[in-house]
C-alpha cells in the first residue's frame, strides 16, 4: 500500500491552533479506520484520535474538548483540528490507516511544536 501523505504541522504558541491533514490511497470502501498518533521525545507512540468509515470517533483523554477529528470518505482524507494547544502536545504526529484487507499503513509523521 502507498504511504499516506500528512501535512499541517508546524510551530505554534501555547493556546494556538493547527489543523493536520492526511490523504490515503485506495477506494472509498477500502479503508476502515483512520487516526492520528503522536510520539514525544523519549516517550511511546500514543493514540490521539481515530474515526471509522461510519463516523465512530475515539479520543484520548488528553485531547478531549480541544481536538476534533473528521473525515472525508470520498477523498480518503482525515483531519485533526487542534485548538488551545499546550506545550505537552509537542511531538511527531503520525497518520494511521487501517484497510479492509487488514493492512495498517503509517505516514512519515509531521512535527508539531508548541512553545510556552
Amino acid at each position: 500500500q502507498v504511504q499516506p501523505v500528512e501535512s499541517g504541522g508546524g510551530l505554534v504558541q501555547a493556546g494556538g491552533s493547527l489543523r493536520l491533514s492526511c490523504a490515503a490511497a485506495g477506494s472509498i470502501f477500502s479503508i476502515n479506520v483512520m487516526g492520528w498518533f503522536r510520539q514525544a521525545p523519549g516517550k511511546q507512540r500514543e493514540l490521539v484520535a481515530s474515526i471509522t468509515r461510519a463516523g465512530r470517533i475515539n479520543y484520548a483523554d488528553s485531547g478531549k474538548g480541544r481536538f476534533t477529528i473528521s473525515r472525508d470518505n470520498p477523498k480518503n482524507t482525515v483531519y485533526l483540528q487542534m485548538n488551545n494547544l499546550k506545550p505537552e502536545d509537542t511531538g511527531l504526529y503520525y497518520c494511521n490507516v487501517e484497510y479492509s484487507s487488514g493492512s495498517v499503513i503509517w505516514g512519515q509523521g509531521t512535527q508539531v511544536t508548541v512553545s510556552s
